[in-house]
């Protein structure tokens, strides 16, 4: 079955620390403006040194509590956005974590025809691509991407970010809408950060461009 999460991303990285709630409130304005609803729940993860440190909630971003959170170094986030309302549930989202990876989507991916254990089609694609590729073998991974692609009739959209301890990877790829399926990436000092859409000087912020893989290490 298509996996439809229309949802809203964020991952940022900084040699020092940075508060955690000025990024979600950075997200969770963008995910209340945005113009398909992201209100399915959200989640997110941050790297405490030694591993993730995740949180999820089936409230809306805008409507949690955003302050309960510290500092890290590390982080990803995810509003959700459920396909056709369904699976709305708190282990259905993301960020999905194993061992020291961590995994954010958006998009949507018709006529699959590859199996993968997982609830959901993001945490199924999360798996084929921590089979191929998921230890910081950026090569494996474009190789697991175009296996997806070849067995998709149709990839909407497969934006994803892909986080280990020592590596960011983030792919980028749509066959239309690209005013909402476009990703940005910014770079600010020791700080770097990739979104939905630009927030906070959004001059600064680049799009990436369709078929991208990047690799921050």
């Amino acid at each position: 079955p298509p996996d439809l999460t229309m949802c809203r991303l964020l991952a940022v990285r900084d040699v020092e620390e940075f508060p955690i709630a000025e990024q979600l409130q950075a997200l969770a304005t963008i995910a209340r403006q945005s113009k398909e609803y992201q209100g399915d729940g959200w989640g997110c993860g941050w790297w405490d040194g030694a591993r993730w440190e995740v949180y999820r909630s089936v409230t809306p971003i805008w409507e949690d509590r955003l302050d309960q959170f510290g500092r890290t170094r590390m982080l990803v986030a995810h509003a959700r956005s459920a396909f056709r309302n369904e699976g709305i549930a708190v282990e259905n989202n993301m960020p999905f974590v194993e061992g020291d990876a961590a995994f954010v989507f958006n998009g949507e991916l018709r006529g699959v025809r590859f199996t993968a254990p997982g609830r959901i089609g993001a945490e199924k694609l999360f798996g084929v691509f921590r089979r191929f590729g998921g230890d910081g073998d950026t090569a494996a991974l474009e190789r697991a991407i175009r296996v997806v692609v070849r067995r998709t009739g149709y990839v909407r959209a497969m934006n994803f970010v892909l986080v280990n301890r020592e590596t960011i990877r983030i792919g980028s790829r749509f066959g239309e809408d690209p005013g909402y399926f476009t990703m940005y990436q910014k770079e600010t000092g020791t700080r770097r950060a990739v979104c939905s859409e630009p927030f906070g000087g959004e001059a600064d912020w680049q799009p990436i461009a369709n078929g991208t893989v990047l690799e921050w290490r």
